[in-house]
């Protein structure tokens, strides 16, 4: 079996099983759960964005397999990059790989099987134990996203939709797109800069995300993953969505010169 090692325990989240699962909780408030067909979370280290990821994960009602979209920083791998059968490793424990969902992603789009891709990217891998905490034995289903064209997210949304829906899936099933928003800007710009694409979230147009972020050049590491993962959960009934939290690394760094944009939200 195919085990993806931990690439980035200790470095943006603890290594110590016991540090990490007392992070982890300190992320997340009670408050009354909701179904959720996807989310938005940032990528970076806890220190900086796992309370926005905690408010998001405390939001949603537990479920049994989650689709894990998040782009691709190492260049490595196929433009569509999944990662088919074996599991994942974290501090906590592991998380299999949904095999016959993965299967049936890969033969409705032009996702490619790929392990490569998946070895040292952290944008999935920071994800894993905030799910793991929601539910230890959540299966998942790995994709990492290059640049790609409005025609092919939405192709690759498809693809998605119809491998759940065939397999029956729709309530056992949540989206993941893990982004963070703006990188390296002024405080007060990015915010600026951020709320263009923001809008275009809240209003549930992944068109108009895309475009926007095009347009004005936002530096939105996760836009192709956040575009399909929102024509997606669209395609699967979802209304609307509902944004938890933004914030930038300023609030703990301090430096109000070179920030990172970060976003929570559910689609419901």
């Amino acid at each position: 079996m195919l085990r993806r090692k931990p690439a980035v325990a200790g470095y943006f989240y603890p290594s110590n099983p016991k540090e990490l699962i007392y992070e982890i909780e300190e992320y997340i408030p009670a408050q009354e759960r909701i179904n959720c067909y996807g989310a938005i979370c940032p990528h970076a280290g806890y220190v900086y964005s796992g309370h926005v990821a905690g408010l998001v994960y405390s939001k949603m009602i537990p479920k049994e397999i989650f689709i894990l979209l998040g782009p691709n920083h190492t260049g490595y791998g196929a433009d569509i990059s999944l990662m088919r059968e074996g599991e994942w490793e974290i501090p906590l424990g592991s998380l299999k790989i949904n095999e016959e969902l993965a299967s049936k992603i890969l033969s409705y789009s032009s996702a490619k099987e790929d392990f490569q891709a998946h070895v040292y990217e952290h944008s999935l891998e920071v994800q894993l134990p905030f799910i793991y905490k929601l539910n230890p034995k959540a299966q998942i289903v790995p994709i990492t996203l290059k640049m790609l064209s409005l025609e092919e997210c939405f192709n690759l949304s498809q693809g998605i939709a119809r491998a759940v829906k065939e397999l029956g899936l729709e309530s056992r099933v949540v989206i993941i797109s893990s982004t963070d928003m703006s990188h390296y800007l002024p405080d007060d710009l990015a915010r600026k800069v951020d709320a263009l694409a923001i809008e275009k979230i809240k209003a549930f147009d992944p068109q108009g995300l895309y475009n926007t972020v095009m347009e004005h050049k936002i530096s939105m590491c996760g836009i192709i993953p956040t575009t399909v993962m929102l024509q997606t959960t669209k395609l699967l009934g979802a209304k609307e969505v509902q944004i938890i939290k933004y914030t930038t690394s300023a609030e703990v760094s301090r430096d109000y010169n070179r920030v990172v944009g970060y976003l929570g939200a559910v689609v419901i």
